[in-house]
């Protein structure tokens, strides 16, 4: 049988490897970063800000690239993007083969005991070279979008999103494994400089070039990216999308708290990306092995109820309900990680990956109904930049709170999203602003 439907899986294999590859490689450097970064030298404020650095620079690189694959195709700016990234892994290998000899020393009672050291510059700027070309997923949803058709588009976004997880799910556990072994946390990076080139050769011999085309309507995926503070940009053109200020946007319907539940949810999450790794290796003494088995189960379960459960879910409880039940969840889940009890903290990880899954898909549908098709673009991209803005926030933040209180950081968070919550109980269902955003 030769129908569009039994072809489509086949033709959009080749852009699912690449966004599967581009993730397995980015996920793979969580367990182990802030190892390196205590290693040589640094401390947990470091590590957040070494964090930020890779989202401060993609808020720069993300938008050009984005307008370059409109103009120039989207494949050359995958392959540039994935070259970036390359480059990025060997500059990163370089630090490896420096001295470690303290060049300042730096204690005081803001910024903690830390020292600079020559590696730890270096890993900077390969951080920084990996964000400026940092729109690896987001041009990949691009391509997508230009190559799929409406009768297959909301199967193949979440054959997209299911590549994606399976990234999230896989390059944890794999950085464990390898970090096990006698050549400890070079391994990883070497796997990450050798996935990288693997994208890069699928991206130049597997992919043929697609050029930009409307869509009509933003397809919200349902993926780990956000969750860690990366790949938000979108570069994909939308039917409809005027022009709108952002006191325009602020005007519409219930977006005020809409967008503050964005940033909040984000920022969030950032607090928990830099404390929670600092914590597993200073504060539990846990192996880079411990740190990426954490992470894995963490995300499986994440994609499980963004899958099965959500689906089924969504057919029987409000919107409402799975956004502020999902919220209360998470904020419980943060609460855990206090307690120096494995149990507990697997049981925060479970927490926290339902709770995110239920909450966050549904949180995205929302917005992108009361946006309207009218104004999904803007909408969309303010969002995408308000949580970036979010993630710098909360990764510089989640270092100094960290150093200050501890475990206490993961309280903090927990408050965060309680607030959460409770703005998400004045706002409606999409099915309910369907109509004003619409109109």
């Amino acid at each position: 049988m030769t129908t569009a439907a039994a072809r489509a899986p086949n033709s959009i294999l080749p852009i699912l490897s690449v966004n599967f590859v581009g993730t397995l490689g980015f996920s793979i450097v969580v367990p182990f970063m802030v190892f390196l970064v205590a290693k040589w030298g640094g401390n947990a404020i470091i590590y957040g800000l070494l964090s930020s650095t890779y989202s401060a620079f993609q808020l720069v690189g993300a938008p050009i690239l984005g307008r370059w694959s409109d103009t120039f195709g989207r494949r050359r700016i995958l392959l540039l993007s994935q070259l970036g990234t390359l480059l990025s892994w060997a500059v990163f290998l370089v630090a490896f083969m420096l001295p470690t000899d303290p060049l300042v020393d730096v204690n005081s009672a803001l910024l903690g005991q830390f020292t600079i050291t020559l590696p730890l510059i270096v890993l900077f700027f390969a951080r920084a070279a990996d964000g400026l070309t940092g729109g690896n997923v987001s041009v990949a949803n691009a391509y997508l979008a230009d190559i799929t058709d409406d009768e297959h588009r909301t199967e193949n976004f979440g054959r997209m999103a299911i590549a994606t997880n399976l990234g999230f799910i896989i390059g944890p556990a794999l950085a464990g494994l390898l970090g096990a072994t006698v050549l400890g946390e070079l391994l990883p990076v070497v796997a990450a400089f050798a996935i990288s080139a693997v994208a890069a050769l699928l991206i130049a011999f597997g992919l043929r070039e697609s050029r930009p085309k409307t869509v009509p309507e933003k397809h919200a995926i349902s993926n780990a990216c956000k969750v860690f503070g990366q790949e938000t940009k979108e570069c994909y053109k939308l039917e409809g999308s005027d022009k709108i200020t952002t006191a325009g946007i602020f005007a519409l319907p219930q977006m005020k708290a809409l967008m503050a539940i964005n940033f909040l949810v984000m920022a969030g999450f950032s607090f928990f990306y830099i404390a929670f790794p600092t914590h597993a290796a200073l504060g539990l003494s846990w192996t880079v092995t411990q740190t990426g088995i954490y992470f894995a189960v963490l995300s499986l379960v994440m994609a499980l109820v963004q899958g099965p459960v959500l689906a089924r879910l969504a057919g029987v409880c409000p919107q409402r309900i799975l956004v502020t039940g999902g919220s209360l969840i998470l904020a419980a889940g943060f609460g855990l990680l206090y307690w120096d009890n494995l149990a507990l903290i697997y049981a925060g990880a479970v927490a926290i990956a339902v709770g995110n899954g239920l909450m966050w898909p549904t949180f995205m549908a929302v917005l992108s109904v009361r946006a309207g098709e009218r104004y999904q673009g803007a909408v969309q991209g303010f969002a995408s930049s308000s949580g970036a803005a979010a993630s710098i926030v909360g990764l510089i933040g989640g270092g100094l709170l960290y150093n200050w209180m501890g475990a206490g950081t993961f309280i903090f968070s927990a408050g965060i999203i309680g607030i959460v919550a409770l703005v998400t109980m004045s706002i409606g269902s999409a099915e309910a602003g369907e109509n004003a955003a619409s109109s």
